[in-house]
């Protein structure tokens, strides 16, 4: 009886899941002011997207302005 109490009780405690790996570290934050490094990112009209990427070097002494629309082209 014993056993068998000692048995449930083992089968009933749940076990603890291995914890995920914690993300590797990102990029330090650019300070204000400071040159923005060269990226690059698909570009878009309102016909669709660029065959070639754009890139930040490609306006060299130029403004950027830099617009996020994260919900632009998605159903939400």
């Amino acid at each position: 009886m014993l056993a068998t109490l000692v048995f449930a009780a083992l089968v009933q405690q749940p076990t603890a899941a291995p914890a995920p790996p914690p993300p590797p570290p990102g990029p330090p934050p650019i300070a204000v002011g400071a040159v923005a490094p060269d990226f690059a990112m698909p570009g878009a009209t309102r016909y669709g997207t660029l065959k070639n990427p754009v890139r930040l070097s490609d306006y060299k002494g130029k403004t950027v302005v830099l617009a996020f629309f994260f919900k632009a082209r998605t159903r939400g």
